[in-house]
């Protein structure tokens, strides 16, 4: 992993923990998101929320589209979650976003759980 994806994912990680240190779990996830793209654009990041994924068919047709939750400076998306604990389908969630934009890294945080949650994917 480069210096500057590095440090972009630790910029991520320490703002999401300390919000969940701050705010605790229970709120709803689109609390966590508001406040999580506001930390990250007080250090300067250029962050999309919502930001839409088109997936399209095998020949191009445009078939649908993916809402990632955090498009952070054009290189990471993160997926937030607010539930008591992650399951595989938020793994192959953020996985299909991964794979339908060829972005290389994606970050996945649950901040419902007592204990913040992280974890980090790369295609």
């Amino acid at each position: 992993m480069n210096t500057e994806i590095s440090n972009l994912v630790s910029d991520i990680r320490n703002s999401a923990f300390n919000l969940h240190y701050y705010l605790k779990n229970g709120l709803l996830e689109k609390v966590y998101e508001n406040g999580l793209a506001h930390r990250l654009r007080k250090l300067g990041y250029c962050i999309s929320q919502q930001h839409p994924i088109p997936v399209s068919d095998e020949d191009g047709t445009l078939i649908g589209e993916y809402f990632a939750d955090l498009f952070i400076d054009q290189k990471i998306i993160v997926e937030l979650k607010a539930v008591r604990e992650l399951a595989p389908e938020h793994t192959a969630q953020i996985l299909a976003y991964l794979n339908a934009t060829k972005i290389k890294h994606g970050l996945l945080i649950n901040f419902g759980a007592s204990k913040f949650q992280i974890k980090k994917y790369v295609l």
